[in-house]
């Protein structure tokens, strides 16, 4: 069946950002093919089964489709490899806008997803790339740290006193969809942040005061957070978020930018509002 014009496919459409950009596309009337690798209904969409590393996947999830978002695949080091042939293949297939989900860590010609973000305005005449910082999320989702904190009430990072910008995932989604449905379109990247920087052991502070559970930052070496990690994760992967790590603690994620007020017009949520929305009394 030909998806009428006007369809944006999402990509990691259960996933952190592209579920929230899925559900307020379609909230706000557009079309959406939700795109992951078992077809998983989400409600007011297409789904469709889409994998990074099947191409035969992609002609299907691309026939009629104008916009895309682009969530790379998690934990891959290249993801220029997969990415690229499939970004070729939707221009083909008459796609002509894409928001491809980076980094604040990364610039374009970076590492990684950093390819991707060069190669983008080569290929669309409709482009946009979000660079967040570091999720909230990452602290009451699936993430290694919101397990540890379950766990056993640490946050281990290689951070220091170093501080970032976090932004709620919810904001990012929301930069998405304006930057997948905004006439002219962004033609540019967009560094993302939440309202305020705070420090890893802010993070623990605000957690034990909303749940009352007692959370701790517990700082390593570079080197031990990428042994740690590499247990999890592919070497090379788990030594970039150690470096990335060594990076905020050299005060590199130590900003705040106004874009998700600027292009949503409401300010960015708060870290605590996120807690008290997502964790709740009592953890």
């Amino acid at each position: 069946m030909t998806t009428p014009p006007g369809t944006t496919l999402v990509t990691g459409a259960t996933g952190t950002t592209g579920g929230r950009t899925a559900a307020q596309l379609t909230a706000a009337g557009h079309r959406v093919r939700a795109a992951s690798r078992s077809a998983v209904p989400v409600p007011g969409t297409e789904p469709v089964a889409f994998d990074w590393y099947a191409p035969a996947t992609h002609a299907p999830a691309l026939d009629g489709v104008d916009r895309v978002y682009l969530v790379p695949p998690t934990g891959d080091p290249d993801p220029a490899a997969v990415m690229l042939p499939f970004l070729r293949a939707a221009r083909a297939a008459g796609t002509h806008r894409a928001v491809l989900l980076s980094s604040s860590a990364i610039p374009a010609g970076g590492p990684a997803v950093g390819a991707v973000h060069q190669a983008l305005p080569g290929l669309f005449d409709e482009w946009a790339v979000l660079r967040p910082s570091w999720f909230m999320q990452n602290f009451t989702g699936a993430h290694a740290h919101a397990l540890d904190i379950r766990r056993d009430g640490t946050l281990r990072t290689a951070t220091g006193s170093g501080r970032v910008g976090f932004i709620d995932a919810e904001d990012i989604a929301a930069v998405a969809v304006h930057a997948l449905t905004c006439d002219p379109a962004p033609n540019t990247d967009l560094v993302l942040t939440g309202p305020e920087t705070l420090g890893y052991d802010d993070i623990a502070a605000t957690i034990t005061e909303v749940t009352g559970r007692r959370v701790v930052h517990r700082p390593l070496s570079p080197d031990a957070l990428r042994d740690r990690l590499a247990t999890l994760m592919p070497p090379e992967f788990a030594s970039m978020l150690a470096a990335m790590d060594h990076a905020i603690a050299g005060g590199s994620e130590d900003r705040v930018t106004d874009t998700v007020h600027r292009l949503t017009r409401r300010p960015a949520r708060t870290f605590r509002t996120l807690v008290e929305r997502e964790m709740g009394h009592g953890g």
